[in-house]
Formats: C-alpha cells, structure tokens, sequence
C-alpha cells in the first residue's frame, strides 16, 4: 500500500510527521504538504497564478517529500497530478491540530485535501484532534494506521471518505467510538474592530465550539470524549459515502487495547 499524506498546518507541522511515523510501518509513504500553515482555507485551488513545489528533506528518513506553495487542495492535485502520479492507494490529510466538526468541514483546510483524493476515486481520510499541542497525537496517528489497514485488506469499502476526530485524552480516558453524522452547527464566529496606528481594521474571532446534545451528531461524541468517525460525501451534509460495518467501533478500541 502507497498512503499520500498531507495536512493544512503546513509540511513541518509535528502532527503530520506524528502521523507518517507510524503509517510508515505498515505502508510506503509519500508527503506532499503546503510550505505554510493554510489552515480555513477549504476547497480553494490555485488557478490564477503558478503553482511551485520542490522536494525536500524530510523529518523521517526515506519519506519522499515535496512543499507547495499552495493550499492543501493544490497539494493533493499535484500530487496526483503530476508528483506521484497514479500511483497512490489512500489518501490522508492530517493530523490536525483543532478538531474540524459540523459546519466547519465546509471551511477545513484538512477536510478541503482529503476531498481531493477522493473525488479522483480514492479512499480519503481526514483526521484532528481537540489538541493545539502534540499531546495524544500518537493515539489519532493509531487510528489512522488502523483505517487504512481496514482498507487495504478490504473490510471497508475503497469508496469511502471519512472524517475523524479524537478528543485529547489518554487512552485510559477515551469513553468508545462512535460513527457519527455532521452537526448543523459548529463554532459561532463573531467580528472586533481593531486599530492599528494608521486605520480601523476588523478581526474575525472563533468562539467556543457549539455544545449539541443529539447523541448521532460529531460534537456530542467529541464533547463526551469519543472517538468520532463520520462518513462524506461530496454532498456533504447528507449521504454518506458508504456504509460503515458495525463492528468497526469494536475492532478499533480492541486495536487501542481498550477491551
């Protein structure tokens, strides 16, 4: 298995390289990552200017490397495009540093790359954590070693896209797994007026994430500290991509030694 991965916090974010660590001992690993945190950025591509990307050393030995200056759209479709070619079997963009729940999809940098392998028919993860820190990174990095095992070996669907998040907690504090649905709601943004020395500025502020109490929704499982795993679409609001066996949540924790 060959695992393209990528992130929104840009190519020498710790998470990311958490992650290619330990996708590296069951796969061939390829990086191709913006040269800078883009985090918010969506779906944007870049079609008004050129797109450059040069390989580079990397955190981990033998991990082909490539930054972008572009956005983490942009990076998968050059990877796919011209980088690595056709050549890839799954699709990972993380770990995240902030979780990206309900209606944040619709604006996350992770979400916005991971959609990118899978509208070019690839399996496609997107994985955060309630985290700003590296704290329990390694356990969001077990997950995703876990799910593209899954996929490999065919005990989930190659058409599947899937949005993950972990709360930051230890294993010992993890409460399960949940396969979840988006919640219609998310953080509340608001706006401050601001002044620098010359003018009046504004500044748009994220409040806390919106607490919800519908026990199918992301935010609930995260709020109550599960494991959430929510399948896409590209109509993403609704129909997922496909169905998730119910074992999953089981194997998943047994894989984490939490049975």
């Amino acid at each position: 298995m060959r695992i393209l991965v990528t992130n929104d916090d840009g190519i020498f974010a710790q998470g990311l390289w958490i992650l290619v660590k330990e996708l590296t001992n069951i796969a061939q690993v390829v990086v191709v990552a913006p040269d800078r945190e883009q985090s918010a950025v969506g779906t944007a591509v870049t079609l008004c200017r050129p797109l450059r990307a040069q390989k580079v050393m990397p955190m981990l030995p033998e991990v082909e490397t490539y930054s972008v200056e572009g956005t983490p759209a942009d990076s998968v479709i050059l990877a796919l495009g011209e980088l690595v070619g056709n050549k890839i079997d799954l699709v990972i963009s993380g770990i995240n540093h902030g979780v990206n729940l309900g209606d944040d999809v619709f604006i996350s940098g992770t979400v916005g790359a991971a959609l990118q392998g899978y509208l070019r028919g690839l399996p496609a993860l997107a994985i955060s954590i309630d985290a700003m820190d590296n704290l329990h990174m390694d356990n969001a990095a077990r997950v995703g070693a876990f799910i593209a095992n899954e996929i490999d070996s065919g005990a989930l669907p190659d058409n599947i896209f899937l949005n993950i998040n972990l709360p930051s907690l230890s294993l010992a504090e993890i409460r399960g797994v949940r396969i979840t649905r988006l919640a219609s709601d998310s953080h509340a943004n608001s706006v401050e007026e601001r002044h620098d020395s010359r003018r009046r500025y504004y500044w748009l502020v994220r409040d806390r994430i919106k607490k919800n109490s519908n026990k199918e929704t992301d935010i609930w499982a995260i709020e109550q500290g599960h494991i959430s795993i929510t399948p896409l679409h590209t109509n993403l609001s609704s129909k997922p991509s496909s169905p998730i066996r119910d074992s999953l949540c089981a194997d998943l924790l047994h894989e984490l030694g939490k049975c």
